[in-house]
């Protein structure tokens, strides 16, 4: 892509290393919202490492609202760049040496707090596949699927900006399932339009998908050159 150079000055997880533990507002913001966007992950983490739905809640709380106060920052330049590798490695190292289980969380005062839908949560940790036995293993999928999933809402939201929302909605189906509900003749009937330039509309999705896809991998990676290797990941992930 021509704009990757530029767009790693200013990708958040580098932003957040680079700033260590400064009190750079920009680095700060980047932090909150890579919490806000990855904290399911590490949720089913901690259910699959036996925790109940309450208890992984507060876990996933009180980790978030240590990494936001910095606590954690200044071994992010050891790990490999990656914000997923950085994660869980401060998730365990946490859930294995600074978490008192008969501590109970402290809501209010100045703690910082990402939100949690834990209704959502025990709904989404529901539906599961059974055969991932390991909370790693479940925490790369869930971390490969939010990725994917932000990356279809940020495409999303680009087509409905520029005014083409129906061309997404249905043309969609083109990254979800591999194709549309109906044919490339009847989806130019809806939108008005000729049969080949729907199939142009449907390359140029595809196309930006993945580019959008590798934006939403570069935000969480330290230099443009991890990106190929993490999206090798994250399709390893969705396969296992």
């Amino acid at each position: 892509m021509s704009d990757q150079p530029a767009h790693f000055v200013t990708t958040h997880w580098s932003q957040v290393v680079s700033a260590g533990g400064s009190d750079s507002t920009q680095a700060r913001a980047s932090l909150d919202q890579l919490c806000r966007s990855y904290w399911y992950p590490l949720y089913a983490f901690a259910r699959r490492a036996g925790q109940k739905p309450e208890d992984a809640e507060d876990l996933t709380q009180e980790f978030f609202a240590r990494l936001l106060e910095k606590k954690y920052l200044a071994d992010a330049d050891r790990e490999k760049g990656r914000f997923r590798s950085f994660l869980i490695s401060a998730f365990k190292h946490f859930l294995a040496k600074e978490w008192r289980k008969e501590q109970a969380l402290k809501r209010g005062g100045d703690k910082i707090f990402v939100p949690i839908d834990t209704a959502d949560a025990e709904t989404r940790y529901g539906v599961e596949p059974v055969d991932e036995s390991t909370p790693e293993r479940i925490f790369e999928r869930r971390w490969a699927i939010t990725v994917l999933d932000h990356t279809l809402a940020a495409l999303r939201g680009e087509y409905e900006d520029s005014g083409k929302g129906a061309i997404f909605n249905h043309l969609k189906g083109v990254i979800t399932a591999g194709h549309t509900d109906l044919s490339y003749a009847e989806v130019a009937k809806h939108l008005k339009l000729t049969e080949g330039a729907v199939k142009v509309a449907a390359h140029r999705l595809r196309q930006r998908y993945r580019e959008t896809l590798r934006r939403q991998i570069a935000d969480t990676v330290g230099s443009e050159s991890e990106v190929d290797a993490e999206l090798r990941n994250l399709l390893a992930a969705l396969r296992g």
